[in-house]
């Protein structure tokens, strides 16, 4: 059987559509009910559905004012506040196309971004890095204002126009402009029973900040969508503080990158969490490691992962009501049409490593680069768009991710993940993180080193021995490095291409 799960398309998105106003739909129903709460360590700032839904569309009345036309780009640089989501979605339901970026990118970075942009408007907060342009500004004063201001009606048509535009986070190469439509929103829905369980009583806490997309979606626009609260930790508030705010307020799902959970389990080998339904992973690959002591510190909470990307928002996942398989991410959605292929497109049969694929028909999936029709096709195979990661699928329909086909190592002709190498050493006595690559020692000559961090190096005779119990000869480490850091990038991803510096930094020492 071939390495292909469709079930069937998810219901067609309305022809005349806003994403804003789907977002914000409760606002007519449940005006009074707790949308956001900024949850801080002694008191929290409080957004009801009709307070929020007012903010956005004065916004919007007011970026109109400011001469701006829909269509026109607006680059988002802004800080980790609630002026983030009230201007990206007042953008949206004006028409406008928002282009919400990190904060923590460096000026030279945004003015990149904004030479290949052309925008119409930046919108600015102070402290957050923005080179000098002729593009007009807006300040984040100027932004608040505008809240008060007539409502604007929501700019409705068609679902498959753009919406928004997100940058690739160039783990893979340089950033791109992805533009995304109305329906991606809409797309989302197949989340909620999918990977989220999610309700409209529920109380989501997203430990993210509130501008980067994961929080965006996950954190804020998919629980307003149903009329659930959403809870974001204030700025300042550090990992191990999360569970008591979970706690006081009551938090029935949390989301955040594993790393989080990482953090917080350092601090807490016990956590009292009543409300707590199950934890949502997404962001990188969560470890057996993590995942387990998740379980053993909660009493048996689980976490739920999810895979997606920038080009289409998580559409492989585990949920409640279908956990993922041992060493599984989950399953592709139901809805979507997602398929292993092999090198020439065709699908690969069960059990192989394939290329994960998600059909072109898909409502989550991007309407393409931006700007960049040749860079848009070479990402298509066929009906299928291409995600350039690795995984295997069973009969069930589980998919084990088996990392970036970019990432892949070769060991005497064995393709090997280092995704699977990682898992198996990570819970190593000693080991906090770890990360493994393919280094050149020589010419035409690769050698798979392990990069960890933890309170001190270890033994290396250990650290083989270990290795030499756990993997196959071809797939063992053939150098350990201890390291203070791994290399992460601004969303907190392992950057493996950047573990190849340090191994140089560590052979110019030793020389």
């Amino acid at each position: 059987m071939q390495s292909v799960f469709d079930q069937g398309a998810c219901a067609p998105c309305p022809a005349s559509f806003n994403l804003a106003a789907y977002v914000l739909a409760p606002a007519a129903t449940r005006p009074d009910k707790l949308a956001l709460a900024i949850l801080g360590a002694g008191q929290a700032e409080r957004w009801t559905f009709a307070r929020l839904e007012a903010a956005v569309r004065g916004t919007a009345t007011g970026l109109l004012a400011q001469g701006l036309a829909p269509g026109d780009l607006v680059v988002l640089r802004l800080g980790n506040t609630v002026d983030f989501p009230i201007a990206d979605l007042g953008a949206i339901a004006a028409g406008l196309v928002p282009v919400p970026t990190s904060a923590q990118l460096t000026a030279p970075e945004v003015a990149r971004m904004i030479a290949s942009l052309r925008p119409a408007a930046i919108l600015h907060a102070p402290g957050v890095a923005c080179p000098q342009t002729p593009c007009p500004v807006i300040s984040t004063s100027a932004l608040r204002a505008m809240r008060d201001l007539v409502p604007a009606p929501y700019a409705m048509g068609d679902p498959d126009r753009l919406a928004y535009v997100v940058f690739t986070s160039g783990t893979s190469g340089r950033p791109r402009a992805v533009a995304h439509a109305h329906r991606a929103i809409w797309a989302r829905r197949m989340m909620h029973h999918g990977w989220y369980g999610l309700g409209g009583d529920d109380r989501l806490m997203h430990a993210g900040a509130f501008n980067w997309t994961f929080t965006l979606g996950t954190g804020l626009m998919d629980p307003w969508s149903v009329g659930a609260t959403a809870l974001i930790p204030a700025t300042g508030i550090a990992p191990h503080q999360l569970p008591g705010l979970m706690q006081q307020h009551e938090v029935t799902l949390f989301a955040a990158a594993p790393g989080v959970y990482r953090k917080i389990l350092q601090a807490h080998p016990r956590i009292d969490l009543p409300h707590l339904r199950h934890g949502l992973a997404a962001g990188e690959k969560l470890s057996a490691t993590i995942r387990e002591g998740w379980r053993k510190a909660t009493g048996g909470g689980a976490i739920h992962e999810a895979f997606g990307m920038s080009e289409c928002s998580t559409f492989i996942s585990a949920s409640p009501a279908s956990p993922a398989a041992p060493g599984a991410l989950g399953a592709p959605q139901q809805g979507r049409r997602v398929a292993l292929l092999a090198g020439d497109g065709t699908p690969v049969p069960l059990g192989a490593v394939g290329t994960i694929a998600v059909h072109a028909s898909d409502p989550g999936l991007m309407l393409g680069y931006l700007n960049a029709p040749e860079d848009t096709a070479a990402r298509y195979s066929g009906d299928w768009f291409v995600t350039g990661d690795l995984g295997t699928m069973d009969a069930s329909g589980q998919i084990t991710y088996q990392g970036r086909a970019d990432d892949m190592m070769n060991a005497g002709g064995y393709r090997v993940s280092p995704i699977e190498v990682e898992a198996a050493l990570a819970d190593l006595p000693g080991i906090t993180e770890i990360g493994v690559t393919e280094v050149e020692v020589k010419t035409d000559a690769r050698l798979i080193v392990a990069f960890y961090t933890g309170p001190q190096a270890l033994p290396d005779d250990m650290l083989h021995q270990a290795a030499a119990t756990r993997l196959a000869r071809y797939k063992q480490p053939r150098a350990f490095l201890h390291v203070s850091d791994l290399p992460r990038n601004p969303n907190g991803k392992l950057q493996r291409r950047a573990l190849g510096a340090l191994w140089e930094a560590h052979i110019v020492r030793q020389a």
